[in-house]
C-alpha cells in the first residue's frame, strides 16, 4: 500500500526540510515526492527518525526477566512505542540459564511473527563482576561456558548483543563470539585499562550504561572509564536521566568520544509506560521517585526514563543540538548495531520507522514498517 504525508518540518538524519512530502509503500520509504492518486496526509509538527534503543529492561509495569514470553515482549513495545522508540533491544539481565532461553525463545517468537520494533535480544550479564554487579544478583554470576555458547550461537534472535566483564571472559572467548556474530559490549566490571584495552583488540565495540558499574577513571589508573572515553573506535551508552551520571560527566563524555560514538540508552524498567511506583527486581522492592527508581538501600535500580526524554534532557542540560542528539537516539544506535544501512535516517529506501514530534519535542505518533501506531500516553 502507498501513502504520502506531506510533513510540515522533517529531520532526516542530517538535514532539516519544511513542507516536504514523504511517500511510504509497505514498509518503506519510496522517495520525497507526491505521485498521482496517492492517498495524503498533512503531518503538524516534526518528523524525525524512529529512535533505538538498544538496552530496555521492561516497560508498561512488565520487567523481562519475570515475563520472558511474546506477551511480554509486546507490552514492553507497546510502553515503549508510545515514546517514539521504533526498534529495540528486550534485555534481559544476569539470571539463570532457564530465564534466558526463554528470554531467547520469546525473542525469536516476536521476530517470526513480526512483532513491532524488536530487533534482537541483550544479555546483560551473567559473565560480570562480583564488585560491580550493581543491582544484579550474585546468585547468578558465573563464568561463560559452552552452555551459554550455545545460546549465544542460535541464529533465530536476531541482533545478539551481550555485556561482559572482560576480567571474566578472556580476549580469546571475544573473538569467538564477535566471529558468531554477537555485538560485545564491555560493562559491570572492575577491570584495569589494560585488560579492557585487551578486550577492545580482541573485538568487543561498545561499554554498557557509561560511568555506572565500571572501574573509574583515575590519574594512574584510567580503568575502564578511560579506556571506554579514548578508545575511539568503541560506542558508549549513557543513561541522561540526571540520576545515573552528573550532566557535567556526560559532557565531557561526548567531547571526549568522536562524533558519532555516544549513543542514548534508557536502562528502562517496569514503571516506563505505567503509573506503578514499586515493582520486584530478584525478591527485592523498587521503588519510584520521581523519575529515580532505587532499592531501599537507595542504589539505583535501572531507570524510568524514555528515548524522548532522553533526547529533550541532553538538548536541556547539556547544550546539545536538536539534531545531534537525535542523532545520538537514532542513527548512532543504527551505526552501532550496524544496521545504518536501513534504519536511523528518513532516506529513500530506508525502513518506513520515524516519530513524529509536538512542538515540545514530544511523540505524538510513531511508525513502524510504514504503520502508524498511535501514542498511547
Amino acid at each position: 500500500m502507498r501513502h504520502t504525508y506531506i510533513v510540515e518540518r522533517l529531520f532526516d538524519g542530517e538535514n532539516f526540510h519544511n513542507d516536504i512530502p514523504v511517500t511510504v509503500e509497505d514498509d518503506r520509504i519510496l522517495g520525497f515526492e507526491t505521485i498521482n492518486n496517492t492517498p495524503q496526509t498533512k503531518l503538524k509538527g516534526l518528523l524525525v527518525p524512529g529512535f533505538i534503543d538498544v538496552q530496555v529492561n521492561g516497560g508498561a509495569g512488565v520487567l523481562f526477566n519475570d515475563n520472558p514470553t511474546l506477551q511480554g515482549i509486546e507490552q514492553i513495545s507497546n510502553a515503549h512505542i508510545g515514546y517514539g522508540t521504533s526498534s529495540y533491544l528486550p534485555t534481559v539481565i544476569t539470571d539463570e540459564l532457564a530465564v534466558m532461553k526463554k528470554a531467547a525463545d520469546a525473542v525469536s517468537e516476536a521476530l517470526k511473527a513480526f512483532s513491532p520494533a524488536v530487533l534482537g535480544i541483550h544479555f546483560e550479564g551473567p559473565h560480570i563482576s562480583s564488585e560491580k554487579k550493581g543491582v544484579h544478583s550474585e546468585d547468578y554470576i558465573r563464568e561463560l561456558t559452552n552452555v551459554e555458547m550455545e545460546l549465544y550461537a542460535r541464529e533465530d534472535i536476531g541482533i545478539k548483543h551481550i555485556t561482559i566483564a572482560p576480567e571474566k571472559v578472556s580476549p580469546d572467548v571475544i573473538k569467538t563470539l564477535v566471529k558468531m556474530g554477537v555485538i560485545v559490549s564491555l560493562g559491570h566490571s572492575n577491570a584495569d585499562y589494560d585488560c579492557v584495552i585487551k578486550a577492545v583488540e580482541a573485538g568487543a565495540r561498545g561499554f554498557t550504561h557509561l560511568f555506572n558499574a565500571m572501574s573509574p577513571m583515575q590519574g594512574r589508573e584510567p580503568g575502564m572509564v578511560g579506556a571506554a572515553l579514548t578508545s575511539d573506535e568503541c560506542w558508549c551508552g549513557i543513561i541522561a536521566d540526571g540520576h545515573h551520571a552528573h550532566w557535567s560527566s556526560l559532557k565531557l563524555a561526548i567531547n571526549s568520544k568522536p562524533k558519532g560514538k555516544i549513543i542514548l540508552v534508557t536502562d528502562a524498567m517496569p514503571p516506563v509506560g505505567s503509573k506503578d511506583h514499586k515493582f520486584m527486581l530478584y525478591e527485592q522492592n523498587v521503588y519510584r521517585n520521581g523519575n529515580k527508581l532505587t532499592l531501599k538501600d537507595g542504589r539505583l535500580a535501572g531507570s524510568a526514563l524514555d528515548m524522548a526524554t532522553a533526547v529533550r534532557n541532553v538538548v536541556k542540560h547539556i547544550n546539545i543540538c536538536l539534531p545531534e542528539a537525535l542523532r545520538m537516539a537514532s542513527l548512532y544506535p543504527a551505526q552501532y548495531l550496524g544496521i545504518d544501512n536501513e534504519l536511523g535516517r528518513i532516506k529513500k529506501g530506508y525502513v518506513a520507522n520515524f516519530t513524529l514530534l509536538d512542538n515540545n519535542n514530544k511523540p505524538i505518533s510513531t511508525w513502524i514498517n510504514g504503520t502508524k501506531i498511535h501514542q498511547i500516553h
